[in-house]
């Protein structure tokens, strides 16, 4: 009885420390949201308690408390739901343009879809992404060794907008982040009877998938469109316009709108084997306390792939008329602006998008034979991301319109992201209801590794809460079932010209705001339902 009350001191104790003293620091984006079955119901804080096949993630040292040889099967089910709200501030003007047709709308139904290495990008929309991957172990009678390997998801994002008039549809009518990995070689080898340590090498395939229309709410697009409104006959040409600047020349379709739809961007990469390593440390000097420590290495991921610019007449109208007048081609030439600009251009390119390491130390407490608590605290380095660069295969004219707003490299494109290096925690506890049922809670706060001025539609994740809950029930002493389900939530308010990712009124902030001077307001729903097999031989 003395001994259980100090381990139940001893756990309040470090609760209470964990609680009171957690910092202010930024969380994850897309990590461990469906990697692991058992993970997931215990809010991700496993590493002191690592899950049997899900062990070569969270930490692979746990292999070794896995005897003989085990089959697991997994799957599970998880639809992302993202909303926005649009609205303009009482002294809302962008060069002259005071009324943004999206005023007063928001965004529509979504669906999931999936990436097959080898396949692409499927074209069913579900209402969830279904996947599941296959895990096995071995280990000798006697050995200090356990083997292993597993198929298994390390980060997703995927939203895909139906409506073809989603006015979300400037920032990602289809937005595909997937790395999976398709095999992860580890063994675990037990030092001692308390100490045990494990390295695994995930191979992983990435694939990265970006299809948006693009807008350009910028002052000087609408100064010159109301210069062309006031200068410009509708019913004809002008020929004082014809001897000088060619404002006119590209007729109705050439003229500018801030808020028409300037081109779509399609984009489709992959990183078809992509190495990565995990290296674990799990201490069990007792059997109601644990200490597990896992370093995931990350890696500058090399994409490569395919894209496609189709720019719409607004833009390509305009360029032609300055270039049919007098002195057009010399304001053209001077802006550097091309001397026409293809309706579609495709080809091929490539990126470097960072992978981000990831460390996690966690702790297991086990105060009496049927209750046990986990803590963990997690850092990934989301800092990495301060920008993505995409590399095309020659110099794209859209592009080349955009000089004069500091685009001086038309045959790349730099989408500033500015993340943050995340720390957070997450908290597990699991009951023995009886001998064949074990019951999981989990509850893990991430707060946003996004600042607030970073904010966008492609990656809408604000401070968020995941609640899950599951059940281990043993059908027999060979085989036994997990099942969790969870739910994550966060919203955001983003006031006009907060974020230069999304709606900055900044003069040369072109790439990429195409909310520009209004607020924008939503939040992220993520529903998850996994299920496992484990088979003992």
């Amino acid at each position: 009885m003395t001994r259980r009350r100090s381990r139940a001191g001893l756990m309040t104790a470090v609760c209470l420390f964990g609680a009171g003293g957690l910092p202010a620091a930024h969380a994850a984006l897309t990590e461990n949201l469906v990697t692991g079955v058992v993970a997931m119901s215990l809010g991700n804080a496993v590493t002191a308690d690592p899950p049997g096949i899900e062990s070569i993630h969270f930490n692979p040292a746990g292999l070794t408390r896995l005897k003989g040889e085990q089959h697991t099967h997994s799957f599970f089910a998880a639809s992302i739901r993202t909303s926005a709200s649009f609205h303009q501030p009482d002294d809302f003007d962008i060069g002259g343009f005071k009324q943004d047709p999206i005023n007063g709308t928001h965004t529509g139904e979504e669906r999931q879809r999936l990436y097959i290495p080898g396949i692409g990008l499927l074209g069913a929309r579900l209402p969830a992404a279904v996947a599941g991957g296959p895990g096995f172990s071995f280990n000798k009678p006697d050995s200090p060794f356990t083997y292993g390997t597993a198929t298994y998801v390390t980060q997703a994002m995927s939203v895909t907008r139906t409506d073809p008039n989603d006015p979300g549809n400037f920032d990602g009518k289809v937005t595909h982040i997937q790395r999976m990995v398709l095999a992860s070689p580890a063994v675990g080898y037990k030092v001692s009877d308390t100490l045990s340590v494990g390295v695994a090498v995930p191979l992983a395939h990435a694939a990265f998938v970006l299809n948006t229309d693009m807008r350009m709410p910028n002052t000087l697009i609408g100064i010159t469109g109301q210069l062309q409104n006031g200068w410009c006959p509708k019913d004809g040409g002008n020929l004082l316009d014809t001897l000088g600047p060619g404002l006119c020349s590209g007729g109705e379709e050439g003229r500018l709108n801030p808020f028409k739809r300037a081109a779509n961007m399609k984009i489709d990469m992959t990183a078809p084997v992509d190495p990565t390593i995990n290296l674990g440390i799990l201490w069990e000097p007792k059997d109601w306390f644990a200490l597990g420590v896992v370093y995931q290495s990350g890696s500058k991921t090399r994409y490569s792939g395919r894209y496609e610019f189709k720019t719409d007449p607004m833009i390509r109208r305009f360029v032609e008329g300055l270039y049919s007048s007098l002195m057009g081609p010399i304001i053209a030439a001077t802006l550097g602006m091309p001397q026409s600009v293809p309706e579609v251009q495709s080809g091929n390119m490539s990126a470097t998008i960072p992978f981000p390491a990831h460390m996690q130390v966690g702790f297991k407490f086990k105060p009496t034979k049927r209750v046990q608590f986990n803590v963990d605290a997690n850092y990934t380095d989301w800092g990495s991301w301060d920008a993505m660069t995409l590399k095309f295969d020659q110099s794209i004219k859209l592009l080349e319109v955009a000089r004069m707003f500091g685009i001086n490299d038309s045959t790349q494109l730099r989408l500033p992201r500015g993340y943050k290096s995340v720390l957070h925690w997450g908290f597990g506890l699991q009951t023995q209801v009886t001998d064949k049922l074990l019951l999981r809670f989990g509850y893990e706060p991430r707060k946003s590794s996004i600042p607030a001025d970073k904010l966008d539609l492609v990656a809408p994740l604000p401070d968020t809460k995941l609640y899950s809950m599951g059940f281990n029930y043993k059908i027999n002493a060979d085989t036994d079932i997990n099942v969790t389900a969870s739910y994550m939530k966060g919203d955001y308010n983003v006031p006009a010209g907060s974020s230069c990712n999304m709606n900055c009124t900044n003069f040369f902030n072109i790439v990429y705001n195409p909310y520009a001077g209004l607020d924008v307001a939503g939040g992220i729903r993520v529903r998850y339902l996994g299920f496992s097999l484990t088979k003992r031989f």
